[in-house]
Formats: C-alpha cells, sequence, structure tokens
C-alpha cells in the first residue's frame, strides 16, 4: 500500500495583527477507506503553445467519485503570467507566476462534463501537473 501525505504550511507576520501560523498535514487515501492512493497519471509538464484552452484531465476517462487529488503548478517566472483553472467550464481561479493549487475532483460524468482545463495567458507557458487517485 501506497502512502502519499500533503502538508501545507501558511505563515507571515504581517498579514494579520497577529502572527500567522497554520499547518495541516492529511495522509490521502481512497474513497471511504484507510487504504492509501495507488495510482498517479505521474508528474508532468505541459507546455503551451498559445492562449488557447486545454485539457488536462478529461473526466469520462476516470471513475466518478473516487478520491482523486490534483496538483497544479505555474511554472512561468513573469509576474503578469497566469493560469486560468476550470473545472466543468467553472472557472475556480488563476495560478500567477510559482503560485500552485491541490484540490479533489469528483470526474463527475453524471451530470455535466467535470473536466479540468487550463487557459494560459500567454504563449509558450509552462504548467506541471499530476493526478493522484484511487482508481
Amino acid at each position: 500500500m501506497a502512502t502519499t501525505i500533503a502538508q501545507l504550511t501558511l505563515t507571515s507576520t504581517d498579514l494579520l495583527s497577529d502572527s500567522l501560523a497554520v499547518s495541516s498535514v492529511a495522509t490521502l487515501t481512497a474513497a471511504g477507506s484507510s487504504t492509501g492512493l495507488t495510482r498517479t497519471e505521474g508528474l508532468g509538464r505541459k507546455q503551451t503553445a498559445n492562449t488557447t484552452e486545454y485539457t488536462l484531465f478529461d473526466a469520462s476517462n476516470h471513475t466518478d467519485d473516487k478520491a482523486h487529488k490534483i496538483y497544479l503548478k505555474n511554472l512561468s517566472t513573469t509576474a503578469a503570467e497566469y493560469f486560468i483553472v476550470e473545472v466543468a467550464g467553472t472557472v475556480v481561479g488563476r495560478l500567477y507566476a510559482g503560485d500552485w493549487a491541490f484540490f479533489p475532483w469528483a470526474a463527475d460524468t453524471t451530470s455535466t462534463n467535470c473536466d479540468v482545463d487550463i487557459t494560459p495567458s500567454a504563449n509558450d507557458m509552462m504548467l506541471e501537473y499530476m493526478l493522484l487517485t484511487d482508481e
């Protein structure tokens, strides 16, 4: 059984009136069990050619409602460059240069298209990505 641990730490001395120190750790497990996630589509990089939308993960290639987790990181060093991230056609946010995201994904194919899509703000951008799953 694989063991995969995700950890997030947020710190700041000047964001609030007091110092901020928040940390959370989770062992990633399969849907409804204590078994670790056993599959990944691997850590990859997507080089975009232009500013059109790209599908990173096609929901029809995955099983609905598993414990899918997605990692994304904008590898640009140009502060104004970003990726628009969409799930099921809804914009969930922008990843600016150096930003990253880690979020669950239902891959729900029963009601609407639940693909994960990205749209770069400039030509020739690079996105790092990975899907961790239990299917």
